[in-house]
């Protein structure tokens, strides 16, 4: 009987999933996945970092760090391995993104509490459809793709979309915030469609947005706000409206959609239970007697507080006019009377921590902003030179 050799298993088949190490220009080195999947290969970038180890505690720390990255190379390997079985059938992964986008467009456009964000979707929309094509499915949305549109949006001129032609002498650059907007809108529609299981795996991993830019915030001093109290305004219920601002920190759309049921005495306080329109979130605001009269007479649960107040572009005309009537020459917007509010609780000894509570912020570091604003340690830092004239 002939004995027939068994051949060596072919080379070809390499291990989709490859644990490597990139190295950083302070002598520390990356862990990334190096992932070969139906003829494409992507990265995903795992956070995790080896150190120079010096004392066996670093050197510790790098063993838990390297294993922490086999594991998650193990669960990718599972993943592709389940996959090649039937598993990535389950998925949608030939689903067209652009469609699937303008789903989501159509979604808030069509909900009262998301439309007021709606047109910067409708904007991300407009730069999506020049990066990609309608051919575009969530197979081709690797991480490569996701920061070739990050470097799309850092080079792409204000509007881009909107010219008919490639006459770029006026062209103004995408602001920070709108970078950060449009790239916000993008992960939105990816994380949703992992949620929804059109792709097995999230893309976004490992893959940093756009950083807020911090821009000024307008607002008046104690005095300013008084001397709009005691100037006339032609619509009395932009001047209620905007003074109740100051005196709570409450958002104009929170403002025009408010009603008299929202209104409760709770204690010695009144007591205004709502959701944020911006975030949806459950707010209880307690406020004070001065902010109370700027309410008005109470009348049925279901009307507006401020009845007739909206806001537009002849109401904000009114309100700087208003404003240059009691000698401000500050550029004046609505919100101007949330950053009042927010800097005038912070120079008034209010702790940081309860002004973000009656912000409604949800992060610290958003209400940490008007505390630099204000800065008083650098205040009082100042005060302590001498006078120089004595």
């Amino acid at each position: 009987m002939k004995t027939v050799k068994q051949k060596p298993q072919s080379k070809a088949q390499k291990e989709p999933v490859r644990l490597r190490e990139k190295d950083l220009t302070n002598g520390n080195k990356s862990l990334y996945l190096d992932i070969y999947r139906d003829g494409k290969r992507t990265y995903e970038f795992l956070k995790l970092y080896l150190i120079k180890a010096a004392t066996p505690i670093e050197k510790e720390q790098n063993k838990q760090t390297l294993a922490t990255a086999q594991a998650i190379k193990a669960k990718r390997q599972i993943e592709i391995q389940n996959g090649e079985y039937g598993f990535t059938s389950q998925f949608k992964i030939d689903t067209p993104f652009l469609d699937y986008y303008r789903k989501m467009c159509e979604d808030r456009h069509g909900d009262k509490e998301s439309r007021g964000n709606w047109g910067n979707w409708y904007s991300c929309l407009k730069h999506l459809e020049r990066y990609c094509s309608e051919k575009t499915t969530f197979k081709d949305i690797t991480a490569d793709w996701i920061e070739d549109f990050k470097d799309y949006l850092d080079n792409v001129a204000k509007d881009a979309y909107k010219r008919k032609n490639n006459d770029l002498a006026e062209a103004k650059p995408l602001s920070q915030n709108s970078k950060v907007s449009y790239f916000n809108k993008l992960r939105a529609c990816i994380n949703q469609a992992f949620d929804d299981r059109i792709v097995p795996i999230n893309p976004l991993r490992g893959i940093e947005g756009f950083k807020q830019a911090e821009t000024e915030r307008t607002y008046l001093t104690l005095d300013e706000v008084k001397k709009l109290a005691k100037t006339d305004c032609k619509y009395p219920v932009l001047k209620r409206a905007f003074l109740f601002s100051c005196l709570t920190g409450l958002r104009k759309s929170d403002i025009e959609k408010m009603v008299w049921g929202e209104i409760q005495k709770f204690g010695d306080f009144t007591r205004i239970t709502f959701k944020q329109k911006k975030t949806g979130n459950q707010e209880y605001l307690d406020i004070n007697p001065q902010a109370e009269i700027y309410l008005g007479e109470p009348r049925k649960s279901t009307d507006r507080v401020f009845v007739g107040f909206r806001y537009n572009s002849q109401t904000l005309l009114e309100l700087r006019r208003w404003c240059l009537l009691a000698g401000i020459t500050k550029d004046v917007t609505f919100h101007a009377g949330r950053h009042t509010f927010a800097v005038m609780m912070l120079d008034l000894g209010a702790e940081i921590y309860t002004v973000s509570k009656l912000l409604g912020h949800k992060e610290l570091k958003t209400t940490q902003i008007y505390a630099k604003v204000l800065d008083k340690k650098k205040q009082d830092a100042v005060n302590l030179i001498p006078s120089i004239n004595e």
